[in-house]
């Protein structure tokens, strides 16, 4: 810059400072804060002295001086976004080494810009979270989200410093989901400090009968949902209920929520609260309407916050609460959006408290991910009482209800629905979805047996599939059946049996796409693949129960008992079982079914294949 602009800029302001005694001289220094952070001091103390150097000047450099003295405390070091203005934290004005740089230099040292870091923190938890930069007038305290040479209220020039703010820190307290639910609770069920404490085990089972304590649910519907809950829904739990895209988790609760609402055990009517994030209340009611659902205690309400949802139901007192779903509900003080970890968490938690605290069962529906787990964190399936998977393929109506974790029942427990324009409705015969059709004119067909396998406490038949194929270019191909499990079955068919199935293509598949994951099929395996070999039909009216070893023998699987029963009452003809099971099936009556036992596999060629 030539010499005459500076005179010229010496000038200008020597008469802004007649104008405007009180505002601050103009300067170059405060334009190029942002680009060299030590270039811009130095320009500033050069100022000063080329301001000292005139007579005519002097004045001005020194109230100039006075004003950064005076100012410098009073610009702090902590933002508050919610004031707009920047406060001091700490020590009086003009005292201490910090104060005496300030006043020496007219800056904000570095490390005293951001919350929660550098050598002094001032965010009270030291927790990170998110930042933003902004840009603080150090005169009248204007924020602005970029940086501009003078501040466009005041129009002071240079006087706009950067500052980072923690969004969510800066010794914010966070709001817990207990905290919500206890505050909900404490107007609506109040209880003295004495009432809390430690209680004996018999004092609590004491007059409590256990059959009575659950809500049951009635009708061949209700009843598959009570075996996989243990017997029905327990008061104050929180159950999870999880599922792909249109499986029909919306479906189960809002039946089951009718099904409550009705209150046959207690002779009345008793509220039930459906609460929906995703859908509006029209919209919930015509799905009621298409399921024939008409219960007059059944409320509907539409809301994503939680605090709004447990202060709406209090004057209800729900007999059971159904949140629809947990990944659309947040609480206003938790950080983050809805479906978001810390949202789904400290959400999950608020209702669990509201639960216990109230003794009313909570129903909640998760949505999950690629892979079919639960969306958000996996503490989530910590926190809950029982979780729940509704499982279905795209192209069949029937449905499955597991349960994976149930601390009020078994996980071995399966229920078996079909979805219809009514709803879903309960199968009382899983059996018949996974047997294939009887073939017109024809009892029997070559490759075809029927295995007998347990899902928890129930009893399934499967139909297991056979080719054989000489001459063909694909060795073997497997659906439903562990390959290592088929391999290992035609080598023992090879060399125990006799049966010459080296150049023969081996097609294997479990009717229904079901997979069998139990020893038990491994007879109804072997006995399909000498049916499609031998090409001799095996008649109708048989199933097969048992393990094959290696040596070619037939092993007894657990429970083989129910197994059986389950087979006469379907009425079969003739049950193929290992005979070290004959001396505990002896006991049974099984009606006009034969019960053939086997040591090995030629004995099962012998007594099924023969004429």
């Amino acid at each position: 810059m030539q010499a005459s602009e500076m005179r010229a800029l010496r000038t200008l302001c020597t008469h802004n400072h007649l104008l405007h005694p009180t505002s601050k001289p103009t300067s170059l220094a405060y334009f190029k804060p942002l680009q060299n952070p030590r270039l811009y001091r130095g320009i500033h103390s050069t100022n000063r002295r080329l301001l000292s150097r005139d007579p005519g000047l002097a004045p001005l450099s020194s109230g100039s001086e006075s004003e950064a003295s005076d100012a410098a405390p009073g610009v702090g070091n902590v933002y508050d976004p919610s004031a707009r203005w920047v406060r001091s934290s700490g020590g009086e004005a003009g005292s201490g080494p910090e104060s005496e740089a300030r006043s020496r230099n007219g800056e904000i040292p570095e490390e005293r810009k951001y919350f929660g870091g550098g050598r002094s923190s001032y965010g009270g938890s030291g927790k990170k979270g998110r930042k933003r930069s902004c840009w603080v007038c150090s005169e009248c305290g204007y924020t602005d989200g970029q940086w501009w040479g003078s501040c466009r209220s005041c129009r002071s020039a240079g006087t706009m410093k950067q500052f980072t703010v923690e969004e969510n820190g800066g010794g914010s307290e966070k709001v817990r989901g207990f905290e919500v639910s206890e505050n909900a609770v404490r107007t609506w069920l109040p209880r003295r400090a004495g009432e809390e404490r430690p209680l004996r085990l018999t004092d609590v089972n004491r007059g409590l009968n256990q059959l009575e304590w659950r809500i049951p649910l009635y009708g061949p519907f209700g009843e598959e949902v009570s075996r996989v809950l243990g017997g029905g829904l327990v008061p104050g739990s929180l159950i999870l209920v999880g599922g792909d895209p249109g499986v029909g988790k919306s479906t189960l609760l809002l039946q089951m929520a009718a099904m409550i609402a009705e209150g046959h055990d207690l002779g009345r009517s008793a509220p039930v609260v459906y609460v929906s994030g995703e859908e509006s209340v029209e919209q919930i009611g015509s799905r009621a309407d298409r399921l024939s659902i008409g219960t007059e205690e059944l409320y509907l309400y539409s809301s994503t916050d939680v605090e709004d949802i447990l202060e709406k139901i209090q004057a209800l007192s729900p007999r059971a609460l159904i949140v629809d779903s947990i990944q659309t509900v947040y609480l206003k003080g938790v950080a983050g959006s809805a479906g978001g970890l810390s949202q789904v968490k400290e959400c999950t938690s608020a209702l669990l408290r509201f639960a216990k605290k109230t003794n009313i069962p909570v129903l909640l529906i998760g949505h999950v991910t690629k892979s079919g787990e639960i969306a958000g964190p996996r503490v989530l399936e910590h926190i809950v009482d029982v979780v729940l998977y509704l499982e279905g393929e795209k192209h069949s109506t029937h449905r499955l209800l597991r349960s994976v974790k149930n601390r009020f029942g078994s996980t071995d427990e399966l229920g078996v629905f079909e979805m219809s324009q009514s709803g879903l409705e309960a199968v009382l015969n899983p059996s018949e979805i996974l047997l294939s059709e009887e073939h017109s004119e024809s009892e029997v067909m070559a490759g075809l047996a029927v295995a007998v396998v347990m899902d928890g406490s129930r009893t399934f038949l499967l139909e297991i599939q056979a080719l054989c194929l000489s001459s063909s270019t694909v060795s073997r191909q497997v659906n439903g059946i562990q390959a290592s499990r088929a391999d290992m079955i035609i080598s023992v068919l090879v060399k125990q049996a006799g049966l010459k199935l080296q150049e023969n293509a081996i097609f294997l598949n479990v009717v229904s796409g079901v997979t069998l994951t139990e020893t038990s099929g491994d007879l109804a395996v072997a006995a399909a693949i000498c049916s499609s070999f031998l090409e001799f039909p095996i008649p109708s009216g048989v199933a097969f129960i048992g393990e094959i070893g290696l040596g070619g023998e037939l092993r007894v699987v657990p429970r083989i008992e129910k197994r059986v029963h389950t087979v006469a009452k379907l009425g079969y003809k003739m049950c193929i079982v290992p005979r070290s099971a004959e001396k505990a099936l002896a006991s049974s009556s099984f009606g006009d079914m034969l019960i053939v036992g086997c040591r090995n596999l030629k004995e099962v060629i012998n007594a099924v294949f023969t004429a």
